[in-house]
């Protein structure tokens, strides 16, 4: 469940059970051992943990099941209340989950472990190969120590603390030696990565050297901790791709100040457009809370006004959750929890627009697209450098390979559709330009 970096962590665990004999089963009814992946980021997140732990226990009430991650973390308590669970393991603990589970039985009583974290350089021990995925996700950082109100990681994942250098470029390495040609760079706060010296800079720069891996991608990364060079390396036309998923949360500077976020709706504004004026062509993502305490009417329109100024092909809307032991959780002036419903609709209504709108500025271009597994109606899809996603009528199977695809068309032209984008592969020509040097920023009205 959650975040891309609870994917990494995934992909490890398992390849872990895979080296100690284990097989991966077709289903939870079939499995001796389930694990459930946690995420404590909203109330609707645990929610949804807990549903699906209940969900699974009914199916198979022999197997044994494990509930480790964030929500293990800060709530082992509830979880451990859950008739039917075996394991409760923490962050800290989590990833020795194969060590701990010697041998998959059912407990008399749920083991439970919620260890602290230190701030230290760490290592991994593996790596995260993943065969059903043609990207793999590579975790540089852990934890953070920016707090914001309304946060609740700091508390499931400890404070922040990166990987040792080496150990990450090794992990890399052998993902891309396993056939992996796309790294997802992740953390909780991947901008502040610092070991021996070394930043997110040496960190990209290293990859760009790994043979085998064609495209390096950031994921989620706060706008105050981009290093200029991060920009200078995109705008090179290399492996690292032109999309940043930079966090919003707000475009009004009094619910910004409010949250004890480190910049304005102003700064915000002049990382993108300057990232927009050094790399052309460049996409973005973002995260944006609607309902936050005090966020009137204007302040929410500041967050829409925002959305339709950027490219913007990925825009996460969530609506406010009041996570226990946060600082937001007893400010006053709450939003009525329609209104709330009403604005999340609104704002997710934009953002489909302006993907649309992103989508559509490709018409005629040629892109770079890294494939996935085929569908069964025999089309296949996959993500450009710009993260657009591309469906194509392949004869072959394609996945994991890169080809160049001419956007023909971009459906999703009625409100509720999925906006999507059909091509023609044009040719194995993975060396194309990404990007032309004449591309405007795309705004909705």
């Amino acid at each position: 469940m959650g975040c891309r970096l609870n994917q990494a962590e995934t992909a490890i665990l398992q390849s872990r059970f895979l080296d100690r004999g284990y097989a991966l089963a077709d289903g939870p009814a079939e499995a001796d051992l389930y694990v459930l992946h946690t995420c404590t980021l909203t109330t609707h997140a645990t929610l949804k943990c807990r549903r699906r732990l209940r969900q699974v226990i009914r199916q198979n009430p022999a197997a044994c099941i494990a509930a480790i991650g964030c929500y293990a973390q800060t709530d082992a308590a509830e979880l451990s209340r859950v008739e039917g669970i075996d394991y409760v393991i923490g962050t800290a603990d989590k990833m020795r989950l194969a060590d701990i589970v010697t041998t998959p039985a059912r407990q008399a009583q749920p083991v439970v472990m919620t260890g602290r974290t230190m701030p230290a350089a760490f290592t991994i021990e593996g790596a995260g190969y993943d065969p059903l995925h043609t990207r793999a996700n590579l975790k540089i950082q852990e934890g953070c120590d920016f707090a914001c109100a309304f946060c609740i990681i700091p508390r499931s994942r400890g404070r922040a603390r990166s990987r040792d250098f080496g150990d990450l470029i090794r992990e890399a390495s052998t993902l891309a030696a396993l056939g992996h040609r796309e790294i997802v760079l992740t953390g909780v706060n991947i901008g502040t990565y610092q070991d021996g010296g070394r930043t997110l800079v040496d960190v990209i720069r290293t990859l760009e050297d790994i043979d085998g891996l064609d495209r390096i991608r950031i994921s989620s990364i706060e706008p105050t901790t981009i290093d200029d060079e991060v920009i200078d390396i995109m705008a090179a036309n290399g492996k690292l791709c032109p999309y940043l998923h930079v966090p919003l949360q707000s475009g009004d500077d009094t619910v910004l100040a409010a949250m004890r976020r480190r910049y304005d709706a102003a700064e915000y504004r002049r990382f993108l457009h300057d990232a927009m004026e050094r790399v052309p062509g460049i996409t973005f993502g973002t995260d944006v809370i609607v309902g936050f305490p005090g966020e009137d009417e204007t302040g929410f329109q500041n967050s829409c006004d925002v959305i339709r100024e950027f490219p913007f092909v990925n825009v996460h809307v969530f609506s406010f959750s009041a996570r226990p032991r946060t600082s937001a959780s007893v400010m006053k002036n709450r939003v009525a929890p329609a209104e709330v419903r009403a604005r999340r609709e609104h704002l997710h209504r934009i953002s489909q627009l302006q993907r649309r709108a992103v989508y559509q500025s490709m018409m005629g271009r040629e892109l770079r697209v890294l494939f996935e597994r085929r569908a069964p109606d025999g089309t296949s899809s996959g993500f450009s450098d710009e993260y657009v996603r591309v469906t194509v009528h392949a004869g072959d199977e394609i996945a994991n390979q890169m080809w160049s695809v001419r956007v023909t068309k971009v459906g999703g032209a009625q409100e509720g559709e999925r906006v999507a984008a059909r091509g023609e592969m044009v040719g194995d020509r993975p060396g194309i330009s990404r990007r032309r040097p004449d591309e405007e920023s795309v705004r909705v009205d």
